[in-house]
């Protein structure tokens, strides 16, 4: 005696679920939408295919559906595919998988074929006309400028390198510059603070002014041979500078004067102070600037 047929069995024999297209025509890249509706028992578990299952010759966008609504002992089940082709067959054909579930049974059951008539757009041409005339369009389009970063990135880095260069070349030749041009500002505002100070003695015959240009005169030719001799005696300084007449007539008649209280206000022997140390300080700067240029 033969088994009776299982639900499986039944569902197997009859369609369960039907797909239709909502419009008669679609053009290629244009979306349509595809129905597909299941009415079946409630005891019977439907499931619709989603994004993964295969729609050829259409690629799928998007679904909705609806919940299942059950009815006089029916269930209706609803969805929706958006889907669209680039496939140019005149007529397109297409069949989704329904998956139906009961207990421990599984079947995969295609849907009837649903067909859709493919629109062309361009007209239909004889065999013997050939390919269509193609449409020159020459006009130049605006083109939006963009800045050209790698070039100008180029461009620095090989300005950064030639500088670079420049300074390793001429290294020692810019020092020599900046050392004179240090040494001319220097003299210049030794020689302006040396006046001020003798200008100063001239009109107060203050010894306290000569002792503030002699120190001033010590400093600087210091910081320009870059020897200390303010800590040295008159005596030192003179044999420092190779018994130099200026600075020895000079530094002897400041001492006498300021140290041997052999001054007067009316007396003019200290005049010459001042001319011979300026004069001495002035042959010390040259010398120095052709040492630099050596």
């Amino acid at each position: 005696m033969p088994a009776a047929p299982t639900a499986a069995d039944t569902a197997a024999q009859q369609p369960v679920a039907r797909g239709r297209f909502r419009q008669a025509t679609v053009q290629v890249g244009e979306i349509i939408e595809f129905e597909l509706t299941s009415s079946h028992a409630p005891a019977l578990e439907i499931i619709f295919p989603d994004s993964a299952a295969s729609f050829a010759p259409f690629e799928y966008v998007s679904r909705r559906y609806r919940p299942t609504r059950t009815r006089q002992g029916r269930s209706l089940d609803q969805a929706v595919y958006r889907l669209r082709t680039f496939s140019l067959d005149s007529v397109l054909t297409l069949s989704v998988p329904v998956t139906v579930l009961r207990g421990r049974d599984t079947l995969l059951l295609p849907t009837a074929p649903a067909r859709v008539r493919l629109q062309r757009t361009a007209p239909a041409l004889e065999p013997a006309a050939g390919p269509p005339a193609l449409r020159q369009n020459l006009q130049a389009l605006p083109v939006a400028t963009r800045f050209n970063y790698p070039y100008w990135l180029a461009g620095l880095g090989g300005l950064l390198l030639l500088a670079g260069g420049l300074v390793l070349g001429f290294r020692q030749r810019l020092r020599l510059r900046y050392r004179r041009y240090r040494l001319r500002k220097n003299h210049a505002y030794f020689l302006a603070q040396y006046a001020r100070h003798v200008e100063r003695f001239t009109l107060s015959r203050s010894l306290t002014n000569m002792e503030r240009a002699i120190t001033l005169w010590k400093n600087y030719l210091s910081t320009l041979t870059s020897f200390n001799i303010t800590s040295l005696t008159t005596r030192e300084i003179v044999a420092r500078y190779h018994h130099d007449p200026a600075v020895q007539q000079a530094l002897t008649l400041a001492d006498r004067v300021i140290y041997g209280n052999q001054f007067s206000e009316e007396d003019a022997e200290t005049d010459p102070i001042f001319d011979l140390l300026r004069q001495f300080a002035d042959r010390q700067y040259e010398r120095v600037i052709m040492q630099e240029g050596e």
